[in-house]
C-alpha cells in the first residue's frame, strides 16, 4: 500500500486550483483552511465537494451551521493562501473579509469568484469528510485564478505551460 508521503507527492505533480474554505465556528467566529480538493459535483441543482480534514477547526463549525464558502484564490490571494494553510488562530484579523450567505466569511480581494453553500451531506472518507453543498450564493471578481504546484504558486496561460511565480 501507497504510504501517506508518497501518496501526497503523487498528487502534488499535478497543478491544482486552489481555494480557503470559510465557516463560522461554533462561537459564531470566522474559521477557514486552504484547499485543493474540491469539485463541481452536479449543475442541477447546483453543488459542490470538498475534503475536509477531520481534524480541521473550521469543520466542527461547518457541520454545526451547515454553511461554508468556497473562495477560489486569486493571483492576489496567494498570501492569503499561504496564511489560511497554517495553524494561526487570528487569521482573519490579517485579511479583507465580509459576510456572505448567514455571515459565512467572503474573501473578496483575495478570491477570483466565491461559492456560498448550504450542507447536503458529509461522507467519512479515511482521514477526511467529503462534504457536499448546495451553491446558493456566488460573485466572480475580474482577476486571474492561481495553480499550486510542487510547493509553487503559478498561473495558467492558455497554450503555454505552468508560468511560475516567484515565491
Amino acid at each position: 500500500m501507497l504510504d501517506a508521503d508518497t501518496f501526497r507527492k503523487l498528487f502534488g505533480t499535478l497543478p491544482t486550483p486552489v481555494a480557503i474554505v470559510t465557516a463560522l465556528g461554533e462561537d459564531g467566529g470566522p474559521r477557514g483552511f486552504t484547499c485543493n480538493a474540491f469539485s463541481a459535483v452536479s449543475a442541477e441543482p447546483p453543488q459542490l465537494l470538498v475534503c475536509v480534514g477531520k481534524g480541521s477547526r473550521t469543520l466542527p463549525g461547518l457541520l454545526a451551521s451547515g454553511v461554508f464558502a468556497l473562495n477560489f484564490v486569486a493571483h492576489e490571494g496567494q498570501e492569503a493562501a499561504r496564511l489560511f494553510a497554517g495553524k494561526a488562530a487570528h487569521k482573519f484579523d490579517q485579511v479583507v473579509w465580509r459576510g456572505g450567505l448567514d455571515g459565512v466569511p467572503v474573501l473578496p480581494e483575495a478570491a477570483v469568484a466565491y461559492a456560498g453553500c448550504r450542507l447536503v451531506r458529509s461522507v467519512d472518507m479515511g482521514d477526511h469528510l467529503l462534504v457536499i453543498g448546495r451553491v446558493e450564493e456566488s460573485e466572480l471578481f475580474p482577476r486571474t485564478a492561481v495553480l499550486y504546484q510542487q510547493g509553487r504558486f503559478g498561473v495558467w496561460e492558455p497554450g503555454s505551460r505552468l508560468a511560475a511565480q516567484p515565491r
